[in-house]
C-alpha cells in the first residue's frame, strides 16, 4: 500500500465521525506508565496500550502480535527461535546484545533477551512505552519499556479452555482456572497452562520436511494472599519449554531475495527452558504504598545445527576455505563441512524496593532501589560434520579433530566465556500540580553495572590462531550513569493534554571475545563494546472529541544517541562481535487514533516515522547513512465490526476484524549496503462470540502471503549475507469456552 493511499484512509477516518458518531464511547484505558494509575489520555507518555478486550479481539498470543499493532516499533524475528530484536524509534537490539527496552511481567524485569518470545497467556493488559524510561524502569529501558500484566486470582471460581488448530498443521491447547483456596477469603489462586505444537510452515527441500516445527509448553501459577486491606503477598511461578529445529539462514547478497530454499542435511535442535519465581509484597499506609519485589530467573538454551553456508555436505563452501583441505586430509572424508553448537546458561536474582506516595496528593513522589546479580555462561563451537548428526556440547567439548580425527563428530573449535554481573540502582520521582491544569515532574536514576568476564576457551579449541585469547583471562569493567527525566503537562480540559520534556536512557556495555580488536578487520569492533546513552527531547498532544467517541495523539521526538551497536561476523576467527557507532541522531513522530463510530463499528490507525543519521562512524565512509536495523515508516490500520446475531443461548455477536501493517524500508548495516523493501501484512479474524460463554474464531495471518526476510545479517564477505525467511500465510480456528 502506497503512502498516498494510507493518507487517504486516515483522512477518511477523520471525515466519517459526524455521519456515524452515535452510540458507544471509546473504552476508557487506565495505564501505569508512570508507576501510577491514570487514564491513557492524561498520561504524558507516548504509550500504546492493549486491554484484555483488545488482546482477545486481536488474537494477541505472542509479542509479534502486539508489536504489529504499534507504530514506530518493529521486531526482527531471528533464525534463533528463542530470540527476537526489538526496535523502538530506531533504537535497536543487535545480535548478542541485551534488549533495547525493559520488559516487565507483573512488575518483574525480565533480564535475558530470550525471555521476550514467550507465549502471552491469560494477560490483562500490555503497555508499550516509547522513548527512554530509565528513570522509572531502569535497566535497558534506553528505547522504551514494555509492561505485561497478567490476570489476578479472583474471589470466585472461573475457568477458561481454549482449543486451536492451524495450517502447519498444528494445534493449541490452553487452560486457566482461578478462585479461592479452600473457602478462604484471604488466599486466592490462578493457574494457566499452554501447549502449542505445529509441524511448521517453511520447507526444507533437501530433507523433504518442514524446517521450522515448533513445540512450546508454558505454565504459570499465582498465589495471592490478602489478609486485610493493607497487606498483600503475590507469589508467582512460571515455566516455558520451547523445542524446535535449528532454523537456518540462506545466503545471498540481497535482503529481498526470498527465492532461496532451505536445504540442509542436518535438522539440528533448538531447545530453550525458562523458569521464573517472584514474590511481591505490598503494604498500604497513610504515607503511601511500600512494595518489595524479589525475583529469580533461570534460562538454558541449546542450539545445534549446520554451519556456514547452510547447504548439504557435498555442496559446502568449506571445501574451498583454508580449513577445508586440513579437514579432508586428517579425516579422509571426501568433503569438508562443519556443524555448530551453542549453549547458554544464565540465572539471576533481583530485588526491588519502592515507596510511592498517595496519588491524590498535590505533591507526589516515588523513591526506590534495585539490584540484580547475574551468572552467565555461553559457549559457541564448530564440529566436523561427517554426516553423523550434531552432538550437543554444553560445557565440555568433544575430542579435538587434531587428537582423534576418526571421532564421529570431532570438535574443531569451542569459544567459551563466563560472566558475573552485578548492577544496582537508586531512583526517585517528584511531581507537583502547580494548578488544576499544569503539572511538572522530575525523575532521576543512578545505575552502576559491574561486569566480569572470564575466558574459558582452551588453547586446543581456539579458532583464532593465537590472536590473544588466553584461558582464564579475567576482564572487569564498570559502567555507571545518571538518568534524569523532566516532564511538563498542561491539561486545559478533560479532553486535551499537552506535554513535553527531556529524558536520558542508558544501556551498559560488554565484552567481545578477547583479542578480536586486533584481529578483526572491521572499524568499530573492539574487545570491549562501550555503554550506550540516549538523550531524547519530546513533545506531544492527546485529545478526545466527538463526545468521547474519537481520540488522537501526536508526538514528536529527537534523540542524540551514543554508541549504536551493529553485529559483525568474522569468519577468520569464527567470532560473533558487536561493533559501535559513536554518534547517531534519530528524529520522528507518532500519530495514533481510535474511533468508535457506533455500537457496531470501531477503528484505529497509527503512523510512525523515524529518520536516522550517522553523525560519527568508526568508518568515515558510513557518515550520513541510516543506522542499522532502522525502519523509516510504519503504518498500522484496522477496524472491527461487531453485530448482534442472537445465537448460542446468550448475548452474542458476529465479529469481523481486519489489521494492516506496513513496514517501510529497513537498513541492516552501517554501510547501508543492503536495504529490505517495504513489507505489507494483513491479518483477518471473524467468528461468533457469546458473552461470558464461548467463542469460535477463524483467523489468517499474513493473509496476502507476503514473502520477505525477517532477518538480514551481514556475512563474512560481500554477497555472502545471512537471510532468514519470515513465515508465509498461516490460517486456523480457535474455540474458547468459559466456566464459572
Amino acid at each position: 500500500m502506497s503512502l498516498r493511499l494510507i493518507l487517504v484512509a486516515l483522512a477518511a477516518t477523520f471525515a466519517i465521525p459526524e455521519a456515524f458518531a452515535q452510540g458507544s464511547l471509546i473504552e476508557e484505558v487506565v495505564v501505569t506508565a508512570r508507576k501510577r494509575a491514570e487514564s491513557l489520555e492524561e498520561s504524558p507518555v507516548s504509550v500504546r496500550a492493549f486491554t484484555a478486550t483488545e488482546i482477545q479481539s486481536a488474537g494477541i498470543e505472542t509479542p509479534r502480535d502486539f508489536i504489529a499493532l504499534t507504530p514506530n516499533v518493529t521486531l526482527v524475528e531471528t533464525q534463533n527461535a528463542g530470540n527476537a530484536f526489538i526496535n523502538v524509534r530506531g533504537v535497536s537490539q543487535a545480535r548478542n546484545s541485551e534488549m533495547s527496552v525493559a520488559v516487565l511481567v507483573d512488575g518483574v524485569l525480565m533480564p535475558n533477551p530470550a525471555q521476550f518470545t514467550q507465549q502471552l497467556i491469560d494477560v490483562q493488559q500490555i503497555e508499550v512505552l516509547r522513548g527512554p524510561q530509565g528513570a522509572l524502569y531502569g535497566r535497558n529501558a534506553i528505547g522504551g519499556a514494555i509492561t505485561i500484566v497478567t490476570k489476578e486470582p479472583g474471589e470466585d471460581f472461573e475457568g477458561r479452555v481454549e482449543l486451536g488448530a492451524d495450517s502447519g498443521p498444528g494445534f493449541t491447547v490452553r487452560g486457566t482456572a482461578s478462585g479461592p483456596v479452600g473457602g478462604s477469603d484471604a488466599w486466592k489462586y490462578r493457574v494457566t497452562g499452554s501447549y502449542v505444537d505445529t509441524d511448521g510452515y517453511i520447507d526444507n527441500e533437501f530433507l523433504d520436511d518442514k524446517a521450522d516445527p515448533y513445540k512450546d509448553t508454558s505454565a504459570r501459577a499465582r498465589l495471592l494472599y490478602e489478609p486485610n486491606e493493607t497487606f498483600s503477598a503475590d507469589i508467582r511461578l512460571s515455566a516455558s519449554m520451547l523445542e524446535t529445529q535449528a532454523l537456518y539462514f540462506t545466503i545471498d547478497a540481497e535482503a529481498d531475495n526470498t527465492d532461496l530454499p532451505v536445504r540442509v542435511n542436518n535438522p539440528g535442535v533448538n531447545e530453550r527452558d525458562i523458569y521464573n519465581f517472584s514474590l511481591k509484597l505490598e503494604w498500604e499506609m497513610d504515607a503511601g504504598t511500600f512494595t518489595s519485589i524479589t525475583a529469580y530467573d533461570d534460562l538454558e538454551e541449546l542450539l545445534t545445527g549446520d554451519q556456514f553456508n547452510f547447504v548439504p555436505r557435498g555442496e559446502s563452501l568449506i571445501n574451498f576455505f583454508p580449513i577445508g583441505p586440513i579437514i579432508t586430509g586428517l579425516t579422509g572424508d571426501p568433503v569438508a563441512d562443519l556443524s555448530q553448537t551453542q549453549f547458554l546458561d544464565s540465572d539471576s536474582w533481583s530485588q526491588e524496593f519502592r515507596f510511592i506516595s498517595p496519588s491524590e496528593e498535590r505533591f507526589r513522589w516515588i523513591v526506590g532501589a534495585y539490584a540484580i546479580a547475574t551468572d552467565r555462561y555461553i559457549s559457541t563451537g564448530n564440529q566436523v560434520d561427517r554426516g553423523n548428526g550434531v552432538f550437543p556440547v554444553y560445557r565440555t567439548p568433544r575430542v579435538s579433530l587434531f587428537v582423534d580425527p576418526t571421532d564421529p563428530s570431532p570438535q574443531l573449535s569451542l569459544l567459551a566465556d563466563e560472566q558475573d554481573n552485578f548492577a544496582w540502582a537508586v531512583f526517585g520521582e517528584v511531581a507537583y500540580d502547580f494548578s488544576d491544569t499544569f503539572e511538572a515532574s522530575f525523575s532521576l536514576r543512578y545505575d552502576e553495572d559491574t561486569r566480569e568476564n572470564t575466558t574459558l576457551t582452551e588453547p586446543l579449541y581456539d579458532p583464532t590462531g593465537g590472536i590473544g585469547i588466553t584461558f582464564g583471562e579475567v576482564r572487569k569493567e564498570t559502567w555507571d550513569k545518571l538518568q534524569p527525566k523532566l516532564t511538563l503537562r498542561y491539561r486545559p480540559s478533560d479532553s486535551l493534554t499537552l506535554y513535553g520534556g527531556y529524558s536520558r536512557g542508558f544501556r551498559s556495555g560488554g565484552f567481545n571475545q578477547s583479542g578480536v580488536g586486533a584481529a578483526v578487520p572491521e572499524p568499530g569492533v573492539e574487545d570491549l563494546f562501550d555503554a550506550q546513552v540516549a538523550d531524547t527531547y519530546e513533545a506531544g498532544v492527546k485529545t478526545l472529541y466527538g463526545e468521547g467517541r474519537f481520540s488522537t495523539s501526536l508526538n514528536f521526538f529527537y534523540t542524540d544517541f551514543e554508541n549504536a551497536y551493529f553485529f559483525f561476523f568474522d569468519p577468520t576467527t569464527s567470532t560473533q562481535n558487536l561493533g559501535g557507532i559513536p554518534e547517531v541522531e534519530y528524529v520522528g513522530f507518532e500519530l495514533e487514533g481510535n474511533a468508535q463510530f457506533n455500537d457496531y463499528l470501531s477503528a484505529y490507525y497509527g503512523v510512525g516515522y523515524t529518520d536516522s543519521d550517522i553523525k560519527q562512524a568508526a568508518d568515515p565512509a558510513d557518515n550520513g547513512n541510516q543506522a542499522p536495523l532502522v525502519t523509516d515508516w510504519t503504518f498500522n490500520l484496522g477496524g472491527q465490526f461487531r453485530y448482534p446475531v442472537g445465537i448460542g443461548g446468550g448475548e452474542s455477536d458476529f465479529v469481523v476484524r481486519l489489521d494492516y501493517q506496513h513496514i517501510g524500508d529497513t537498513w541492516w548495516d552501517p554501510g547501508n549496503i543492503s536495504v529490505r523493501s517495504p513489507v505489507d501484512l494483513v491479518d483477518l479474524r471473524l467468528g461468533i462470540e457469546v458473552m461470558d460463554n464461548w467463542s469460535l474464531m477463524l483467523w489468517a495471518k499474513n493473509l496476502t502471503d507476503e514473502r520477505y526476510n525477517a532477518e538480514f545479517s551481514p556475512g563474512p564477505a560481500p554477497g555472502l549475507n545471512f537471510l532468514w525467511p519470515a513465515p508465509p500465510r498461516r490460517w486456523g480456528a480457535t474455540f474458547i469456552k468459559h466456566f464459572d
